[in-house]
C-alpha cells in the first residue's frame, strides 16, 4: 500500500529504489489530478481530504467497477464511508462497487463504448496497459494500487504432501513440469484470455522456458498441457477439486490436485464456511508475479470536477487504516512484501515457502503479451499464411552484423515455427516483382497441417527447407499491393472455422510496382473482403529502418489485424505475438 497515499505523506516500508520510485509517480500523478480538479490548496479548502463535515443536501454519486474478488472489499468500505457521513467538497461521498470480470470491462473501453462508471479497479495492471494500446480506446488513467495478492499454485494436501511441501520448493518451470509429467496430479488454471492470475502463471513459465534450449518448444507444450484444463472463472476452476480432497488425479478422472491462484482467492476458499479441506499453497522460489489492483479514472477528462474529486477522495479513504482492515479482512495484502502471518496461514502457506518473495516489478509487458499471443496460437489452433519479401533490399547486410536481412528473418520464422503444434495449419508465399509471369507473388507451400505428411516429408519439414531456401531475387522490387490481395483473397476463401486464421505479411520496404493496385483502392478491397463473422486478420509487419509502420498499419486495419515495425528481423517473432494478441482481443472466436 502507500502508492495511493498523498503527495509528502510520511511512509514506512521497502528501502527498495523501485517502490520508492513508484510511490513518487503516484505522488506526481496525484498532485496532477488535485491540480486539474480545481487546485490542491482549493480541495483542501473545500473538504476533500478532510472527513470532517456534514453533508449536504444532495450527495456526489461515483459508479466502481471492480474485479469480482475486491469488489467486496471496496463495497464494504463505501458502506462503511456512507454510514460516516464522509464527504467530497462538504457533499456526501456515496460510492456505488459493481462486480465485473476485468477482462469484460477491458474489452468494452478499448472498443470505445461510452462507460458507465467512473472508476475502475481491475485485478492486474496488464488490463489497463491493454486498453491504453488501443488509440480509439477510451481513455484510462491509473493513479496507484490499493491491493495487493501474489500468485501460486494451490495443492489438495495429499498431492501437495507428495511433492514435499511446505520444506520444498520449486520453480514456477518446476512446478508446471511435475503436473505435466506426473498425471496422478493434475494443474488447472483459468483461461489466461480472461485472467489476469493465468496470464502473469503463464508469462513467467515462458519467460522462465525461453532461456533454456528448445525452449520455445517446452513453453508451448505447457501452454497445450495447461489448456486442456482451463476454466473461465475462479469459482469454476475451484469446483473442479476433488470433492473430499482425496484419491490421485488418477482417481479423480477430470478434476484437478493443483490450481494456479492468486493468494486471496486460496485464502477465500480455505476461510469460506462451505470451503471443505485447506488447500496447501506453494510460492515458487523465483518469485510470485503480483495482482497489483490498480485505482483507474475513466474518460478522466470527461469527469467533470465534483466527481474527479469524489473519484480521488474514495482513493485517499482506501489509505486510511479502517478500508485498510476491510481489504485484509478479504484476504489482501496492503503491503505486498510484509503480509501478515495469519493471512499467509489461511491462505495456506507456511514457511518456508518463500511467500514474501514478489515480483514487485512484475513480468515485463512485452512478455505478457508475447505469453497471451503465443496462448492464442496454442490453444485455439492456427491457420495462418505467411508472406515473406524477397525484394533484394533483404539481402542487406545488417549494421554490425556479417548477416542480411533475410538471414535473420528466415531465422526467425524458424523459431515461430517451432512453436506451432502438429494441429496448427501454416503456409508459405513470397513475393517481390514478376515472380510468376506477371504475378509479384509465388506459393512456396500452400496452407495445411503442420502434422500432415504428403510423400517422405511431413508439411513442418517442407516449411523448414522452404524457410531455409528463401533468398533475395537479384534486382526485385517490392510488389506489396498486389500481393496482399491476393493473398488475403485466398486466406478468406480457405477459411477453417474454429482456429484462429490470419495473414502474416513481412516487408522491409514501401510497394514500388508501378503497375499495381493504389493504396486506397487496397484498403478499400480488403474491407469488403474482412466478414467479422469469418475474421482473418491481417498482420503486417515492417522490417527495418526504412519500412513505413504506418502504410502496413493502415492497410491492416482494414481487416481488423495491426501493423508493427521491428527495428531488426530478430524482433519478428515477438511482433507476431503481440499482433496475435491484438487481432485476438479485436477478434475473438
Amino acid at each position: 500500500m502507500g502508492r495511493h497515499s498523498l503527495p509528502d505523506a510520511p511512509r514506512a516500508g521497502s528501502a527498495d529504489p523501485r517502490l520508492r520510485a513508484r510511490r513518487r509517480n503516484l505522488a506526481l500523478a496525484t498532485a496532477l489530478v488535485l491540480t486539474v480538479a480545481g487546485g490542491t490548496a482549493a480541495a483542501l479548502r473545500g473538504g476533500l481530504l478532510s472527513f470532517e463535515g456534514s453533508c449536504q443536501d444532495d450527495a456526489v454519486h461515483i459508479e466502481v467497477a471492480a474485479s469480482p474478488d475486491i469488489a467486496p472489499a471496496l463495497r464494504a468500505a463505501a458502506e462503511d464511508a456512507r454510514a460516516k457521513n464522509v464527504t467530497s467538497d462538504g457533499r456526501c461521498l456515496d460510492v456505488s462497487v459493481t462486480a465485473r470480470e476485468s477482462y469484460q470491462v477491458a474489452a468494452a473501453l478499448r472498443s470505445g463504448s461510452k462507460s458507465d462508471v467512473q472508476v475502475w479497479v481491475p485485478d492486474s495492471d496488464a488490463w489497463v496497459e491493454r486498453v491504453g494500446e488501443t488509440t480509439t480506446a477510451t481513455q484510462v488513467t491509473s493513479l496507484g494500487n490499493v491491493a495487493s495478492s501474489p500468485v501460486g499454485v494451490a495443492v489438495v494436501p495429499s498431492a501437495a504432501k507428495a511433492l514435499g511441501w511446505p520444506g520444498k520448493t520449486y520453480t514456477w518451470t518446476e512446478l508446471a513440469g511435475e503436473a505435466i509429467r506426473d498425471k496422478k496430479i493434475e494443474l488447472g488454471a483459468v483461461d489466461p484470455a480472461r485472467s489476469s492470475t493465468g496470464l502473469l502463471a503463464l508469462a513467467r513459465i515462458s519467460a522462465a522456458a525461453s532461456r533454456v534450449k528448445d525452449g520455445d518448444v517446452r513453453a508451448a507444450a505447457m501452454a497445450k498441457a495447461l489448456s486442456r484444463r482451463t476454466s473461465d472463472s475462479d469459482t469454476q476452476l475451484l469446483d473442479t477439486l476433488p470433492p473430499d480432497f482425496s484419491g490421485s488425479g488418477q482417481d479423480n478422472p477430470g478434476r484437478n490436485q493443483a490450481l494456479i491462484l492468486s493468494e486471496q482467492a486460496a485464502f477465500a476458499h480455505n476461510t469460506s464456511a462451505d470451503g471443505g479441506n485447506d488447500l496447501d499453497l506453494f510460492y515458487p522460489k523465483d518469485g510470485a508475479p503480483l495482482l497489483d489492483y490498480p485505482y483507474t479514472l475513466v474518460d478522466a477528462p470527461g469527469l467533470g470536477t465534483d466527481k474527479s474529486r469524489a473519484a480521488l477522495r474514495f482513493m485517499t479513504l482506501l489509505g486510511e487504516a479502517a478500508p485498510r482492515q476491510f481489504l485484509r479482512v478479504f484476504g489482501f495484502r496492503t503491503d505486498a512484501e510484509s503480509p501478515s502471518a495469519a493471512l499467509v496461514t489461511e491462505a495456506g502457506g507456511r514457511a518456508p515457502q518463500p511467500y514474501a518473495r514478489i515480483l514487485v516489478d512484475h513480468t515485463s509487458k512485452e512478455a505478457v503479451q508475447e505469453a497471451l499471443g503465443m496462448w492464442t496460437i496454442t490453444v485455439e489452433s492456427a491457420r495462418i499464411t505467411t508472406v515473406v519479401d524477397a525484394s533484394s533490399s533483404m539481402a542487406e547486410t545488417l549494421p554490425g552484423s556479417d548477416q542480411s536481412r533475410m538471414d535473420v528473418t528466415k531465422k526467425s520464422l524458424l523459431q515461430a515455427l517451432a512453436t506451432f503444434t502438429p494441429e496448427d495449419e501454416i503456409g508459405l508465399w513470397k513475393f517481390s516483382t514478376k515472380l510468376d509471369g506477371d504475378k509479384d507473388y509465388r506459393v512456396l507451400v500452400p496452407t495445411e497441417r503442420l502434422g500432415d505428411a504428403k510423400g517422405s516429408r511431413t508439411q513442418r519439414e517442407k516449411l523448414s527447407a522452404a524457410f531455409r531456401s528463401l533468398k533475395p531475387v537479384p534486382h526485385g522490387e517490392t510488389g506489396l499491393y498486389d500481393t496482399t490481395l491476393a493473398a488475403y483473397k485466398a486466406a478468406v476463401a480457405s477459411y477453417a472455422k474454429g482456429r484462429f486464421n490470419a495473414l502474416v505479411v513481412l516487408t522491409d520496404g514501401v510497394n514500388q510496382d508501378p503497375g499495381s493496385i493504389s493504396r486506397s483502392d487496397l484498403v478499400a478491397e480488403l474491407q469488403k473482403l474482412a466478414d467479422p463473422e469469418r475474421p482473418v486478420p491481417l498482420i503486417a509487419i515492417a522490417v527495418g529502418p526504412d519500412s513505413d509502420r504506418r502504410e502496413v498499419d493502415q492497410i491492416a486495419r482494414a481487416t481488423g489485424g495491426s501493423g508493427q515495425r521491428v527495428n531488426e528481423p530478430s524482433q519478428i517473432h515477438a511482433a507476431m505475438l503481440k499482433a496475435i494478441t491484438a487481432a485476438g482481443a479485436v477478434n475473438p472466436n
